[in-house]
């Protein structure tokens, strides 16, 4: 067979195992043989090449064009540290805000004595501070009839809000007119134990829900003896028994009606006032509260039935 009539008629057609064979045999053709296997070899490796090409082109298409080289193991993301660091901001705020709700209810047991704001303040700052915990029963009658003539008159008749006093407080306010204090008890117990004594409209808003649930978990016997427990009376002085035995060196139990009207009086301001030592004004106020207290029979119902 000439060696022209090998395989097929085109530069690159195949030709058969037996064609092949002879053309080698033949020591004319085998120079043929040999360069259509080279060409047949080029044309695999061309293919293989626009394969490679083909895949790659594919796979950088896959790419994202905005993505960024990859962080560092051990190192996350800036983005993620501030939204976690968010997030566990919130958090704390979430808790700070249900706590008083979720201690209210824990305080109801009465071998627990809770502390103020101004307490943690005085242990937290080094200074020390004086309160010895007294029940309601070992506490002068005459002396809670003062305090809530003095702070409070209708505490046994509201659910821990007077509304009618606040509203009043209000429109003096949007009047711009100076306006007196709406706190009752236990809106007095709420910022004493769970917020700070700086006045604020904020400090306000909390304080109402809280002196609400208080007013709906806690008896109001309850309620009034942790009051006068975490009251203060004086600069480093909490608690009625500390205050008796301060100003008067008498037991909570003892006070007399006048000792009872002076201490209530100081209550507003007692870094200022000093119920051992009243001035012309707060004696005065004290012979008011000493005689309301002694016609607050129909107001006291609720704490000596």
């Amino acid at each position: 067979m000439p060696c022209g009539d090998a395989g097929g008629n085109g530069l690159f057609d195949a030709f058969s195992l037996g064609d092949s064979q002879r053309l080698l045999a033949d020591p004319g053709c085998t120079g043929l043989v040999l360069s259509r296997q080279d060409r047949y070899a080029r044309k695999a490796d061309f293919q293989d090449t626009v394969l490679r090409k083909q895949e790659n082109q594919v796979a950088r298409q896959k790419i994202s064009p905005t993505s960024r080289s990859p962080q560092k193991p051990g190192k996350p993301p800036r983005r993620s540290l501030l939204r976690r660091l968010l997030l566990w901001c919130l958090a704390l705020v979430l808790l700070l805000l249900l706590l008083p709700y979720l201690l209210i209810p824990l305080y109801k047991l009465p071998e627990i004595r809770p502390v103020s704001t101004l307490m943690l303040a005085e242990t937290l700052s080094g200074r020390a501070y004086e309160r010895q915990w007294v029940g309601f029963d070992d506490i002068a009658p005459v002396l809670v009839q003062s305090v809530m003539m003095s702070e409070d008159g209708q505490y046994c008749a509201h659910s821990g809000v007077d509304w009618e006093a606040l509203n009043l407080v209000i429109d003096d306010a949007l009047e711009g007119e100076v306006t007196r204090g709406a706190s009752t008890i236990p809106m007095q117990t709420a910022k004493n134990l769970f917020l700070p004594s700086t006045r604020s409209v904020l400090r306000k808003a909390l304080e109402i829900p809280i002196a609400m649930w208080m007013d709906v978990v806690w008896s109001k016997r309850r309620l009034m003896e942790i009051y006068l427990n975490i009251a203060e009376w004086a600069p480093g002085i909490y608690g009625i028994e500390a205050a008796s035995q301060a100003y008067f060196g008498v037991p909570a139990a003892k006070l007399s009606a006048r000792q009872a009207a002076l201490l209530a009086v100081t209550l507003p301001n007692p870094i200022k006032r000093n119920a051992a030592n009243p001035s012309r004004g707060m004696t005065r106020l004290a012979g008011v509260i000493e005689k309301r207290a002694s016609q607050s029979g129909a107001y006291i119902k609720c704490l000596y039935d």
